[in-house]
């Protein structure tokens, strides 16, 4: 069931082309809670330059992360959409909260282990405080939930930390922010099954919303599989398309039979793959359809953000105010 009336905190990094995995686990499940819900939603560019990347590319993957966001159903009447850097009181914040931060609670963190070792040479503070600002995110907005996948809970959980000590140190002021699970499966890799869909594993890994019906027919039909049978819930190429099956088609009786013949180890990826990859193309189209609309009205779409813009800087101006107050700044 979905939350009815709460404040709804994501922001989603301009990496480039988005993929299924990112519209399943974040993009779709936005557009359903922005109908009952106060919802921010930000193009965490800070977040994005903590690890090395090409600054002539940067303002393109802010704008398609935005055209992305927007074609996937965000309704800017519904919800604020905008650009994390166009909101300076997210770093004023991040800042004072660096001063209440522990060390030992920043070193210890998995997203930041992983990260080093990923970009060896690239080492920076950035990537040591990305969940400060991360927790500045959050509480500018006093948001109650925040949808982020597994790798970003226990963030989300150091934000928890950092409110309780805020209050202790200056008197009660933030609540705390709770993770918001979605009942969505994690969509893994077409060609490696036991590591989450992404594009940093390659283009043949993935499906991006922008690939076409072409492309997605051929990534599907080297898409790895399995022969199925037994409980059928481990881990593996066959379940993964299945499971992403069952996320996207609307037909229950035939899920229903899939999932049958999946286990009894009759499913027939040769008739499966082409019907998995029409369901794809189906569901695609009308996003599709909408970014190559809104690509053409790049007015449209930066008056969108800059309203986003506007209205965040609302709220988080009088938070950074109470909070500059709170520590004696003001």
């Amino acid at each position: 069931m979905l939350p009815q009336g709460k404040i709804i905190f994501s922001g989603i990094q301009p990496s480039g082309d988005i993929h299924l995995g990112n519209y399943l686990g974040a993009l779709q499940n936005w557009t359903l809670l922005q109908n009952d819900n106060q919802c921010f939603f930000s193009i965490v560019d800070y977040h994005a330059i903590t690890i090395p990347y090409e600054v002539a590319e940067m303002p393109k993957k802010v704008q398609g992360a935005a055209l992305d966001a927007l074609a996937a159903g965000l309704d800017p009447e519904k919800c604020v959409l905008f650009i994390q850097s166009q909101v300076p009181e997210h770093t004023e914040l991040a800042w004072l909260l660096n001063t209440i931060t522990p060390l030992g609670e920043l070193e210890r963190m998995t997203q930041y282990k992983d990260k080093t070792q990923q970009h060896a040479a690239a080492i920076n503070a950035g990537l040591l405080n990305y969940p400060i600002l991360m927790a500045a995110d959050i509480l500018l907005y006093h948001a109650e939930l925040v949808p982020v996948g597994e790798d970003q809970a226990q963030h989300v959980e150091l934000t928890r930390l950092l409110s309780r000590k805020f209050n202790s140190l200056f008197g009660e002021y933030f609540h705390e922010p709770k993770v918001y699970e979605a009942s969505v499966p994690r969509v893994m890799s077409l060609l490696d099954p036991s590591k989450k869909m992404s594009k940093s594993l390659g283009p043949n890994h993935c499906l991006n919303l922008s690939d076409s019906p072409e492309i997605i027919k051929k990534k599907i039909a080297k898409a790895v599989t399995d022969e199925g049978g037994g409980g059928g819930n481990e881990i593996s190429g066959g379940r993964n398309l299945l499971n992403l099956f069952k996320m996207l088609s609307t037909d229950k009786p035939l899920k229903q039979k899939l999932e049958q013949d999946y286990r009894a180890g009759e499913l027939k990826y040769s008739e499966f793959k082409p019907l998995l990859a029409e369901t794809i193309i189906k569901v695609l189209e009308p996003i599709q359809t909408r970014r190559a609309e809104l690509t053409a009205k790049p007015q449209k779409v930066n008056k969108i953000l800059m309203s986003g813009r506007d209205r965040a800087r609302l709220i988080a101006q009088k938070t950074l105010q109470d909070v500059k107050a709170k520590m004696g700044l003001a």
